[in-house]
């Protein structure tokens, strides 16, 4: 458990740096360097990433069951995760509507995807990883949303041929994922 805890603390950690620090980070960058300061970034996010999928491996090794949610939920989730994976692509397709009426695709994606599999799972492990990132994607989406408002950011409107090619890349890696991709790599298929 230690390891996942910790490589939460440390990748969730970089990831809040906005959230608790935007003056500091800014004063930071300019003294690193934009250089420097991304890389040490990417290579704490790795670090963080690397411990949780560590953790959550061995900590899945020896699950302590809070509670057991019915199959039907999965199927719920599954559908919740098909939203999340049409924000996470508009948060890249440039010039799609999603982003302008949304703002921030891509921190809601993960509230989505942390909701998702918390009403799906129920042991202590999966709790810890997908609450984490739910109240993280919560934190950060209102600092994001205050930040956008302070500095006056609006969002152009989006195109209907990037929207629809922002569905279209959301839709596709959902059905990779949840029919192929999810079972290989986590051991779970979400439909069954």
């Amino acid at each position: 458990m230690s390891y996942l805890l910790l490589g939460l603390l440390i990748f969730l950690g970089i990831h809040s740096v906005r959230i608790v620090g935007d003056d500091w980070r800014t004063r930071t960058r300019e003294r690193m360097g934009p250089l420097v300061w991304k890389a040490i970034y990417s290579l704490l996010s790795v670090l963080g990433f690397a411990l949780i999928v560590w953790g959550f491996g061995r900590v899945r090794q020896m699950p302590t069951q809070l509670w057991s949610p019915p199959f039907s939920l999965r199927h719920v989730a599954a559908a919740i995760n098909l939203g999340a994976f049409v924000l996470l692509a508009a948060a890249y397709v440039p010039g799609n509507s999603i982003k302008a009426r949304t703002h921030h695709p891509m921190v809601q994606g993960v509230v989505m995807w942390a909701v998702a599999h918390l009403m799906a799972n129920g042991n202590l492990g999966q709790i810890l990883l997908f609450g984490s990132f739910l109240a993280w994607g919560a934190l950060d989406w209102i600092a994001s949303t205050r930040r956008d408002q302070r500095q006056g950011i609006h969002y152009p409107s989006g195109t209907a041929g990037a929207t629809a090619v922002t569905v279209a890349l959301g839709v596709g890696a959902w059905v990779i994922f949840t029919l192929w991709l999810h079972g290989l790599l986590i051991g779970v298929r979400p439909l069954g």
